[in-house]
């Protein structure tokens, strides 16, 4: 095996195509075709499949997709630290967030330490974000919990309590704490099930003995914050991530706490990687972890 060849291949799978491969390395179509048709021949194998003008992984090539990335990753981690003396570069920085208000301090700062870095922020449920991160497409997340295992390198950012909230006309609204049981008697709006702050209400409502049923499921923290502040319902989120909203009232658990932690993860594997480094150095910096 030759190391033209397991670079094609990975460079095809990665973009979905021969034609984006080859403009990735510089090469023409039949020279990135032909180096990946020897890696297969070599090998008595087939890493795609192959209709008309669309690719796709079979299983052999998404078991050596997944080998490939980690190769490749860590020739960019060798190639950052024999250029240590060089500013950091870095084409973007990609993080996923559940929430991107619990990182705000962080990326002030690191855009001040490092300008010539590009970031892409996106949004996504607990899930989602390890998700993203096992498949290389975000390089740091942010999420709501700790996670277990020991595949990921983590920073605990916050730990802060789950509240209910209602619109300003709900006859809740003049009231400052709910129990429990009385908040299952509600008609709650609840994100998707991929999303921790779910999770964590269901676990403590079970804990309790008690049972809900949700009457709204809505896809994301801004579509539950909408239905609640027309009337749809009683929702609950983290106290951080509550904001100010004149159309909402706050409602603190009368008889229990319930913590969410929020952690700023990458992969143990990718730790090394000089952006990565330098956005967990300022992570510790501003929160004095």
């Amino acid at each position: 095996m030759r190391y033209v060849q397991l670079r094609a291949f990975h460079h095809v799978a990665v973009s979905g195509g021969f034609s984006r491969a080859a403009t990735a390395l510089g090469l023409t179509q039949p020279a990135i075709s032909d180096q990946v048709r020897k890696l297969e021949e070599e090998y008595d194998v087939i890493l795609f499949n192959r209709h008309k003008k669309q690719v796709s992984l079979t299983s052999a090539g998404q078991r050596l997709l997944e080998i490939s990335r980690r190769m490749f990753e860590v020739e960019k981690q060798a190639q950052e630290l024999l250029s240590e003396s060089r500013a950091l570069r870095l084409e973007s920085l990609r993080v996923v967030a559940d929430s991107a208000h619990h990182m705000l301090h962080i990326l002030g700062r690191f855009r001040d330490r490092y300008p010539g870095v590009a970031m892409v922020v996106s949004a996504g449920n607990s899930e989602e974000v390890i998700a993203q991160l096992y498949d290389y497409e975000a390089e740091v997340g942010i999420l709501g919990e700790m996670p277990k295992g020991r595949d990921f390198e983590t920073i605990k950012l916050s730990s802060t309590p789950l509240i209910a909230f209602v619109s300003t006309e709900h006859p809740l609204g003049k009231r400052k704490s709910v129990s429990l049981a009385a908040l299952c008697e509600q008609s709650l709006v609840l994100r998707e099930r991929g999303s921790k702050t779910r999770q964590s209400f269901e676990a403590a409502v079970r804990a309790r003995g008690l049972t809900l049923t949700p009457a709204i499921e809505a896809e994301g923290r801004e579509a539950v914050r909408e239905i609640v502040a027309t009337g749809g319902g009683v929702g609950v989120v983290s106290a951080a991530e509550f904001g100010q909203d004149p159309r909402l009232v706050p409602l603190r658990l009368s008889d229990c706490e319930l913590l969410m932690d929020e952690a700023l993860v990458c992969l143990r594997e990718r730790a090394g990687s000089k952006v990565i480094r330098a956005f967990f150095e300022t992570a510790r910096a501003v929160s004095g972890g």
